[in-house]
């Protein structure tokens, strides 16, 4: 229900500012009580709700679990991308690879470069990534723009030379295999189709990315 105005006996949503004069009255909004605790509801809902898909976006699949014992200074340097599930942000894209290094805050800059064939140029992506819980368990939130961050789960890990990575993001549908090499044997591109199918990727979509082995 809206507040009744004693006077006018109506929602009081607008009211007369000053004496009226001829011509066009002038008009000014007076927010009722119930309007002003809607207005501030529908932000706190907006907060929470944006609030829990940042949340959210930093998951992982209830079937993938991050590697432990995990050393980020290892990881450092550039990785290939062999093989990856289609999304925009990558759409198109051959010869792709990822480099990380350090920063003077403690995370990790990423460096994203691909190849856009259709357009004939390179393309690249800067952003930072930074550990969601301790540093030696590979789960990472990775941002390429402000606030918005998403998983960056290495759930398989090539431990002896760090020579290749499976990775997740939030869900099912991001799903990456990287590579020290632009080209792996057929044995590990098997496991790895083995692996995820078993964990509830759809491997039939995967896109096996063409590299240059110059």
């Amino acid at each position: 229900m809206y507040p009744i105005d004693d006077q006018a006996q109506r929602p009081r949503l607008w009211k007369h500012a000053g004496p009226r004069r001829r011509g066009r009255p002038a008009l000014r909004i007076s927010w009722c009580p119930s309007v002003r605790v809607s207005l501030r509801i529908s932000l706190r809902v907006l907060a929470i709700t944006a609030l829990a898909l940042l949340v959210g976006c930093l998951g992982m699949p209830d079937t993938v679990k991050p590697v432990s014992g995990f050393e980020a200074e290892r990881y450092l340097g550039k990785w290939y991308e062999i093989a990856r599930l289609d999304h925009s942000f990558e759409r198109g894209l051959t010869q792709v690879s990822a480099e990380y290094q350090w920063r003077d805050d403690g995370a990790l800059r990423v460096l994203n470069r691909g190849f856009d064939a259709e357009e004939g140029e390179w393309k690249e992506a800067e952003g930072v990534a930074r550990f969601v819980g301790e540093p030696s368990e590979a789960h990472l939130k990775v941002s390429f723009f402000g606030p918005f961050y998403g998983s960056y789960v290495v759930f398989e890990l090539e431990k002896e030379n760090y020579s290749y990575s499976f990775v997740s993001g939030y869900n099912e549908s991001y799903l990456w295999l990287l590579s020290r090499t632009p080209d792996v044997p057929q044995a590990l591109r098997d496991d790895f189709e083995e692996q995820a199918r078993a964990l509830g990727f759809a491997v039939e979509e995967l896109i096996w990315v063409e590299q240059s082995t110059d």
